[in-house]
């Protein structure tokens, strides 16, 4: 069902230009529209022809028409004679609404598709069959981005409007505070380049209205059956990027790297490697110094001359505490293997905290 603001657009526009008095109206005699004089137009009236089996009809007063798609009745329309325009008027109207409440029908069960082909409902045979009924391309290169943001109805608006948004492109939501876009590849030979674009045009567009927002983006897929996937993985990289990289406000699924095969390893486990590499210390027990000081040299690829430039400490202070966490954690972190366990390690240690919080 269309909105009542549109049957009143198409009512008054098109009753401007034919001067004549008009109404549309629903089951039960409602006015939902209307223009000029009408005074003389009865419920009685309307629910009358509205019963009846005839697509047009008319009275002493007025010319009546239906409204419907297949054998379901939508709408009446009554337009008041005196005018040469009248009849016109009445199948003007019909055609108009008519092609409205189909477009916006083709709308709503295209958009239930998609749903259901995102959360992995329908079978292969399903697939093809109903993208073959509503006009979807069945092979085609997609992927699906995820949005987080506040204010939804306004991110959909700014979005549908981006040049970035092609005809092709489907534009849903499932879980509250989340937009999804399936978006249909334009340029296969430069894939990566399109995707990042799109998502930095889409924030660009949200921070210009103020709206904070994460937005994530699965692996390209070549059929409508993989869509599911790509769509999974936009939302697991949504939860690896809040765990290991809440600065990123844009990441793809295949930028995941570690931070993907530690969020998918068990608890349980997560926390026996804890154990065996701090030997039973708690994390929480390295000073906040000591933490600023591991992560500024991972930061500067195990550079000492460079971390402790940015540190604006003396090189000799610097290798005083990478010697001082030698001791008490067993590593060096100028060792290369050990770098990369501590640092598998600091990953771990977010992880677990993470789940500890949503358990809590």
């Amino acid at each position: 069902m269309i909105s009542s603001q549109v049957v009143q657009n198409i009512l008054y526009d098109t009753v401007a230009i034919t001067n004549t008095s008009a109404a549309v109206f629903e089951r039960g005699g409602r006015v939902i529209a209307s223009k000029g004089n009408i005074e003389e137009l009865s419920e009685v009236q309307m629910e009358s022809f509205l019963k009846s089996a005839e697509i047009e009809d008319e009275s002493d007063a007025f010319y009546f028409a239906r409204v419907g798609t297949g054998n379901e009745t939508v709408y009446g329309i009554a337009v008041g004679k005196g005018s040469d325009h009248t009849v016109i008027t009445a199948r003007l109207l019909a055609m108009q609404i008519t092609n409205q409440v189909n477009t916006q029908k083709d709308k709503i069960d295209k958009d239930d598709f998609v749903k259901n082909l995102l959360l992995d409902n329908l079978l292969q045979i399903d697939i093809f069959n109903r993208a073959r009924k509503l006009g979807i391309e069945y092979k085609a290169p997609r992927a699906v981005y995820v949005i987080e943001s506040e204010g939804q109805d306004s991110v959909y608006d700014l979005i549908k409007n981006l040049s970035f948004f092609g005809t092709n492109d489907f534009l849903t939501g499932i879980d509250e505070g989340k937009q999804i876009i399936v978006h249909e590849i334009r340029n296969p030979e430069d894939v990566r380049e399109e995707l990042r674009s799109g998502a930095e045009e889409m924030l660009k567009i949200l921070k210009d209205q103020d709206l904070e927002a994460h937005i994530a983006y699965g692996s390209v897929v070549s059929e409508l059956k993989g869509v599911s996937l790509s769509y999974k993985e936009a939302r697991l990289a949504h939860d690896v990027r809040r765990i290991f990289y809440e600065d990123s406000q844009i990441i793809s699924y295949n930028e995941l790297g570690i931070g993907r095969l530690i969020y998918q390893l068990p608890i349980n486990l997560c926390r026996m490697f804890i154990n065996e590499i701090f030997g039973g210390r708690t994390f929480d027990e390295f000073d906040e110094e000591t933490l600023m000081t591991i992560n500024k040299f991972f930061e500067n690829n195990l550079n000492v001359s460079e971390t402790s430039r940015q540190l604006f400490i003396h090189r000799n202070t610097l290798v005083y505490r990478l010697d001082k966490l030698q001791k008490t954690a067993g590593l060096d972190l100028r060792v290369f293997d050990d770098a990369i366990t501590f640092k598998i390690a600091l990953m771990v240690v977010k992880y677990i905290d993470y789940m500890d919080r949503l358990d809590y």
